[in-house]
């Protein structure tokens, strides 16, 4: 076994988007080339309903997946397609936009609102799938226990907990809680990027000091070792992929290869004919 090392380490900046969200945002088009297949990573805490209640109206998305995971909160959501629900607290949602979707999501007020939402780049092949919704409820989420650690599986597996099997980049997704002092071994395939991002409290990735809403790239190896201090619980959220080292055109919430892709997709958003029917190439 050889333990992952931290490598680089991302601090969340306190941003705004959509409506008039308030919320931090963690990886952006800076750090597409190391998180690759990950582009996007915006986490949201906050008690007060003022920081959020605007939501994201009705926007497009294509060539992504995006997943939304709750720890805390609701959010209300609708789509193109005529997809309607709500994300509630324990719950996710893992969207491909695929060929093209418009949806929006509006978060409603509760006691706090804690989670985040994940950009998945798709690879080009499938860049124009079908668009798909998954509605992951806490009943599909697995609970690992072990020594002072609780694992959810949202996506993939840990051990024998088995989570949602991704629809196109085999990710996986885990939400760990630690007691005071307590630490975890994850194991991790070793040809999957890999980062730690620490949704709540302090603790330490592959030894390493780490400070919440800070994500940490983890380097080569196949197992990193994930621990809370000594005085005080933490929550991480632990992400690996397989890198798709493809061409990035990236423009606001579309995200294709090419700039010609790129233009094409705006161009059909001011055409009316973004939204594809029925079944779609690729």
């Amino acid at each position: 076994m050889v333990e992952r090392k931290t490598m680089q380490t991302v601090r969340g900046a306190r941003t705004m988007d959509g409506a008039g969200v308030r919320l931090t945002r963690v990886l952006s088009q800076r750090e597409t080339k190391a998180f690759d297949p990950f582009l996007m990573l915006d986490s949201f805490d906050s008690v007060d309903p003022n920081d959020y209640l605007a939501g994201f109206p009705m926007h497009p998305h294509r060539g992504i997946e995006t997943v939304t995971y709750l720890i805390e909160g609701r959010i209300d959501h609708e789509d193109s397609l005529g997809n309607r629900g709500t994300i509630l607290s324990g719950e996710s949602q893992w969207m491909s936009a695929g060929s093209g979707i418009l949806h929006q999501e509006m978060p409603k007020a509760s006691g706090r609102m804690l989670g985040f939402q994940l950009w998945l780049n798709l690879p080009a092949a499938e860049k124009m799938s079908q668009p798909a919704y998954l509605s992951i409820t806490r009943d599909m989420i697995p609970v690992a226990q072990q020594d002072g650690a609780r694992v959810r599986v949202i996506g993939g597996r840990f051990g024998d907990a088995a989570g949602v099997t991704p629809r196109h980049v085999p990710a996986t997704l885990l939400d760990v809680e630690l007691d005071a002092g307590a630490s975890l071994m994850l194991p991790v395939r070793s040809q999957d990027t890999a980062f730690v991002f620490l949704i709540e409290g302090d603790g330490r990735v592959a030894g390493q000091p780490v400070a919440a809403k800070t994500a940490a790239l983890l380097g080569a190896g196949d197992a990193v070792r994930l621990a809370a201090r000594e005085e005080a619980p933490a929550r991480m959220i632990f992400f690996a992929g397989p890198p798709l080292r493809e061409p990035i055109a990236w423009g606001g919430p579309i995200v294709m290869n090419t700039r010609e892709e790129l233009e094409l997709a705006f161009a059909e958003l001011d055409r009316g004919t973004f939204i594809r029917r029925g079944p779609v190439g690729l």
